[in-house]
This record gives structure tokens, sequence and C-alpha cells, in this order.
């Protein structure tokens, strides 16, 4: 599993209604069914990665985020989870809004464009950066709306959303990851908007 899947399953509550938007072949939903006993729905537009999905036995809905939530009643769902998916969809913030109508808490995953390595790439060769978090081409990409740690937090000050957990992740192979030092996971925890390639927020309703 990749990383920000295997970090984002731990706010999900065993034998809770879990929705997973851009689900793709099913692989995050189909771990929580087996490990914590969820009920769930994945809802994905791609027909290869839903063919997919259902043979693991999921129950995928094949749907453009793009047209919101609006077949779900309110509070249908504990958790509403969005791996690497916000940044593709028109209107990020009304969709954010939308999965904590139909859910009481959102998971969200999303890669950070502030990162060190896309400074340099954008300062030294003026050209979009292409990384293990980014790795699509500017021409070819499906993401529209790039964001930064900071820039998600903003949105969510701005639209009375309560961030209630945070991870600052890279998205660097395994291997990698297992020989990096305390201090860098330390330094990654206290600059996450210049360190960090992964962005992994847990986020509910506020109250002002």
């Amino acid at each position: 599993m990749r990383i920000d899947h295997k970090l984002a399953k731990r706010w999900i509550a065993p034998h809770s209604r879990v929705l997973d938007l851009g689900c793709g072949d099913g692989s995050l939903l189909d771990h929580m069914q087996k490990t914590l006993n969820v009920t769930g729905y994945g809802l994905e537009l791609n027909g290869d990665s839903i063919n997919l999905a259902i043979a693991k036995g999921l129950n995928i809905i094949e749907q453009d985020l793009n047209d919101g939530l609006g077949r779900f009643a309110d509070n249908s769902f504990d958790t509403v989870v969005m791996a690497r998916a916000l940044q593709a969809v028109m209107a990020p913030d009304a969709l954010l809004l939308d999965m904590l109508r139909v859910g009481r808490e959102a998971v969200i995953t999303f890669p950070n464009f502030a990162h060190w390595q896309n400074r340099l790439h954008l300062g030294l060769k003026g050209l979009m950066p292409v990384s293990e978090a980014l790795p699509y081409e500017w021409y070819n990409t499906p993401n529209i709306h790039l964001c930064t740690f900071k820039d998600f937090e903003q949105l969510c000050f701005d639209n009375n959303i309560r961030i209630i957990n945070r991870f600052a992740v890279s998205d660097a192979p395994a291997h990698a990851r297992k020989r990096r030092s305390a201090l860098m996971t330390s330094l990654i925890r206290q600059a996450p908007n210049l360190l960090a390639d992964v962005a992994i927020y847990r986020v509910t309703k506020g109250s002002k």
C-alpha cells in the first residue's frame, strides 16, 4: 500500500461507514473492509479501475467527482476518504464541503506543490517538476488545482473546517524512508510545507 493509504487508515474506525472518492482499483477500500470490517462504497470514473475494484467484491459507483455527492443524504457516512484526487477536481472547495455534508469526518491526501524539490526544479530549470508525488508531464497531468499545506489550511480556515490531525510524509520508496534519520523525520514535521511531498489531513465541520 502507498504510504498515504497506510497512514489514512489509522483514522478509520472499525465497523464504520466509509465512502472512498476516486477509489481507483479499490486497494484502500478492500484493505479497510478486510482489516477493519467497514461498510464501504467507492466512487470511480475509470472503467478499467472499476472492473478491478468490482473483481475484489467491492461496492463501486461509476461517477465523476465533479458532479458532486448529491446522490448521498446528509451524514450518510462516518468518514469520507479522498486520496490524491482533491487537486484533480474542478471545484475542490465545493467538493470538500460536500464531503463534510455526507460524512462526519473527511480524510484527504494530496501532493504538496511547495516541496523543496519542486521549488528547486522550477527555480533552476524553469520547468514543471515531475516526481514520485507528481508523476506527470504538464501536458498530460490530471492535476488542475495543485496546492500546498498552507493553501489547504487556509481553505479550511475560510470555510470553518476544523483540522483534527495532519501527517506530513515523503513519497520516497520504502527502503529510502527506512534509512531516514530521526532528525530528518522531526524536521519534516516541523517544516511540512518545505520538506514533505505528501499531505494527509483529517478534518471535520468547525464551530465558530
